[in-house]
């Protein structure tokens, strides 16, 4: 067992009483501004497509619609939540995983408090993101643009994927649905949870890190946390622009880099830190997954990085899914990334 992970759960304890002070409460969030826009993208033209009529609604008239012209495609869409009084030194990044979205990090399927309100009552400021191609940024014309169709995820598949039980084991009938034993995703809200799944494109990783590294430039000293699909785009993130990058977090990476292609010791200041539930051994994938993303961070542990891990299970921390921002437990663990944060200092 890696031993920093048993010295950060001797931490979480010692720094408790710390984190503790900023749980979530029914009390008003001082905010100095709310501000959504959109950034990165590109303008792209088309042409010799055939004009087509249309009504666009039952008393409108049938009209002319060209699809010649100029599109704007690539973009990513923010939410940025400015604090009256911050207590962090930087602003949190919170960039979501694959067939999803922001909502990620707002609430919970059984309507609790997600991180980005955890993270707003401990002090920092917060800018949740769409990637490009999903929720609010838009998407691009198929198969003109984008070449390529996109996925839809069934509840089905996202039952074993997500680890919230083996893979047969959902049905839409809860009472016949099959978990694993002491789940803390909240699986009697499967309906509500898998109402934010939205159409994911395998082609776009390109214009989506584009995006994202644009936003650092526009946004940033700040700390970034990512879920799954945004391993590879906070790592590489990280890389391009290591001055502006304070400290990384990742929750369950399904995706890393290469060390023979980046050089680690680029990022060594930068502390990583990863965050990992259970049932890991019980999943050849999540077991891949895991084993990509620690050949990175050893990788950058042997040039005197800091990489720590978060193994909760391996603390006593029992029953984390895939989705463990909202498991029964996010404030909990929630509380344990932010120790480590302090410990970084990136809190005032």
């Amino acid at each position: 067992m890696n031993p920093r992970i048993w010295m950060l759960a001797a931490s979480g304890a010692l720094l408790a009483g710390c984190a503790g002070m900023a749980q979530p409460t029914d009390s008003a969030i001082p905010l100095k501004s709310v501000r959504g826009y959109h950034v990165g993208g590109e303008r792209k033209t088309l042409s010799g497509l055939p004009i087509k009529e249309v009504r666009t609604n039952p008393q409108a008239p049938i009209r002319k619609s060209d699809p010649n012209g100029d599109y704007q495609v690539g973009q990513l869409y923010v939410q940025q939540f400015t604090l009256a009084s911050p207590k962090a030194k930087v602003p949190m990044l919170l960039w979501h995983g694959g067939g999803l979205t922001g909502v990620t990090w707002e609430t919970t399927p059984d309507g609790r408090a997600g991180w980005h309100e955890y993270f707003m009552r401990a002090g920092y400021d917060t800018l949740v993101s769409d990637a490009v191609e999903r929720g609010r940024s838009s998407w691009a014309r198929y198969p003109e643009l984008n070449p390529s169709e996109p996925e839809h995820r069934t509840i089905d598949q996202s039952w074993g994927i997500f680890r919230f039980g083996p893979a047969d084991g959902y049905a839409a009938d809860v009472s016949k649905q099959k978990s694993y034993p002491g789940m803390q995703f909240p699986v009697a809200s499967i309906d509500q949870f898998t109402k934010q799944f939205v159409a994911r494109w395998t082609n776009t990783d390109a214009q989506i890190q584009s995006a994202y590294d644009a936003l650092v430039q526009r946004v940033c000293p700040c700390v970034i946390v990512g879920h799954s699909q945004a391993g590879q785009f906070v790592y590489t993130a990280a890389q391009r622009a290591p001055d502006k990058v304070k400290a990384v977090v990742l929750i369950e990476p399904a995706s890393a880099l290469d060390p023979a292609k980046v050089d680690p010791a680029r990022v060594k200041h930068i502390p990583h830190l990863t965050v990992w539930g259970d049932y890991l051994s019980d999943s050849a994938l999540w077991t891949r997954y895991r084993n990509t993303a620690e050949t990175y961070t050893n990788a950058i542990k042997k040039v005197g990085g800091t990489t720590d891990t978060i193994d909760l299970p391996a603390m006593g921390i029992r029953g984390n899914s895939h989705m463990v921002m909202m498991d029964r437990n996010s404030d909990q663990v929630a509380r344990l990334v932010r120790d480590w944060l302090v410990k970084q200092g990136i809190e005032k």
